[in-house]
C-alpha cells in the first residue's frame, strides 16, 4: 500500500506546480486497466486506450497503479481452487507519435502480492451494497494463497510475498480517422507485443509471447453544460503456451469495453466503463478459470492542467469471481 501513498503524493505535487487549466474540453479516455485476477494480468490483456495517437513529436508518459484484492476458495471432487489475497500493479507506460498518425509505446511493470490490508474493508463494502460475500467470511483475513490442485496434483502454489518486474510490453498505435474537430470522432486501431520478462513462479509473469490488437473508437459530443464522450474497443489476443497451467490455457482469448464520460466542468469528468474478455483457461469447473469477466469501473478523472490528470477508479466485479471482487485503480498522466 506504499505505493498509493507515494502516488498521490506525487498527484499532488504536479498539481501545486503546474498552471491554470485553459479553456480547451477535457479530454475523455478510458481506465488505463484491466482485469487484475492474478491468473489474468500476468498476460497480455490491454485497456481501451485511447482512440487518439499521440501527434508528431508529442510524448504521454503514464503512471499507473492497480490494487485488487481477491478472495476465492472451492472445492470439487476433482479440483480444488484458492485465490486469496492482494497484488499491486505499478505501470511506467510511456506513448510517443513517431510520424503522423503513428505511435509507439512501452510499458513497464512491477508486481507485488502481499496478504492484504483490504479485507475487512471489503466484506463491509458487500454487506453494505448487498452484494456476494463469496468465501470472505469464512477464511482468515490478511492471507497470501494461490492454489490450484487438479486430480490429486498440485498445478499451482504460490504463498509468498513478492515485488518483481513483470511482463514488458511494446505497443503501436494508428490513426485511422480523425475528423478534427473541437467534438472529435476518431478511430485508432492498436496493438501490443507482451515479453516474457516476469516471473511465472510467482505470477508477476506468464512465461508467454502475446499479442493483442483491437481497434479503439470515441465520439465526443458538446452539451449544454460542458461535453461528454462515448468510447469503446473490441479485439482479441493470441498467446504461446507459458508456464502457468499451460495444459489448460486457451492461445485465442476475445475482448471488449464500452464506457462514457461527462465533463461539467473543464478540471473535472465524471466516467464509467464495463470491460469484458473471453475465459483464459478451459477443463475446468471453477468459475475464475472458465468464466467470462465482466468488469464494472466508475469514477473520474481531475485535471491539475492542460497537460496533467489523474484518474481514480473502484472495480466491482458483475460475473462474480471471474476477477476480484473490489480493485482500485490510480493513473497519472502527462503530456509532454
Amino acid at each position: 500500500m506504499q505505493y498509493v501513498k507515494h502516488l498521490i503524493a506525487i498527484s499532488f505535487l504536479v498539481g501545486a506546480v503546474a498552471g491554470p487549466v485553459n479553456a480547451d474540453p477535457l479530454v475523455i479516455d478510458p481506465f488505463y486497466t484491466f482485469n487484475q485476477s492474478p491468473l489474468v494480468q500476468i498476460y497480455g490483456l490491454p485497456s481501451a486506450e485511447s482512440a487518439t495517437v499521440q501527434p508528431v513529436g508529442k510524448a504521454l508518459a503514464l503512471l499507473s497503479l492497480d490494487v485488487a484484492n481477491t478472495s476465492y476458495d472451492w472445492e470439487t471432487a476433482q479440483e480444488k481452487l484458492i485465490l486469496d489475497g492482494e497484488s499491486e500493479r505499478m505501470t511506467l507506460a510511456l506513448r510517443y507519435g513517431i510520424a503522423r498518425g503513428v505511435e509507439l509505446g512501452l510499458d513497464v511493470p512491477v508486481v507485488a502480492y502481499s496478504g492484504g490490508i483490504f479485507d475487512g474493508f471489503i466484506e463491509e463494502w458487500h454487506r453494505f451494497f448487498g452484494l456476494p460475500q463469496g468465501s470472505r467470511t469464512e477464511t482468515k483475513e490478511d492471507r497470501l494463497l494461490f492454489e490450484y490442485d487438479k486430480k490429486g496434483q498440485e498445478r499451482l502454489r504460490m504463498d509468498n510475498s513478492t515485488v518483481r518486474l513483470g511482463d514488458v510490453r511494446v505497443s503501436g498505435g494508428w490513426q485511422l480517422y480523425h475528423d478534427g474537430g473541437v467534438n472529435p470522432k476518431a478511430v485508432a486501431l492498436r496493438a501490443s507485443l507482451k515479453l516474457p520478462t516476469g516471473s511465472s513462479s510467482r505470477l508477476t509473469g506468464s512465461g508467454s509471447t502475446d499479442l493483442a490488437l483491437w481497434l479503439s473508437g470515441s465520439s465526443d459530443y458538446a452539451l449544454s453544460w460542458g461535453h461528454a464522450t462515448v468510447f469503446g474497443a473490441l479485439g482479441g489476443m493470441a498467446m504461446t503456451d507459458g508456464q502457468v497451467l499451460k495444459d489448460q490455457r486457451e492461445n485465442l482469448v476475445g475482448f471488449g469495453s464500452l464506457g462514457a464520460g461527462w465533463s461539467p466542468m473543464e478540471k473535472f469528468a465524471l466516467k464509467v466503463e464495463f470491460s469484458s474478455h473471453t475465459p483464459f483457461y478451459s477443463d475446468s469447473d471453477m468459475k475464475p478459470l472458465t468464466s467470462p469477466a465482466v468488469v464494472l469501473l466508475f469514477g473520474g478523472t481531475y485535471a491539475f492542467s492542460p497537460a496533467t490528470a489523474l484518474d481514480i477508479a473502484l472495480a466491482e466485479d458483475l460475473n462474480v469471481e471471474a476477477s476480484p471482487d473490489v480493485a482500485l485503480h490510480l493513473g497519472l498522466s502527462h503530456r509532454f
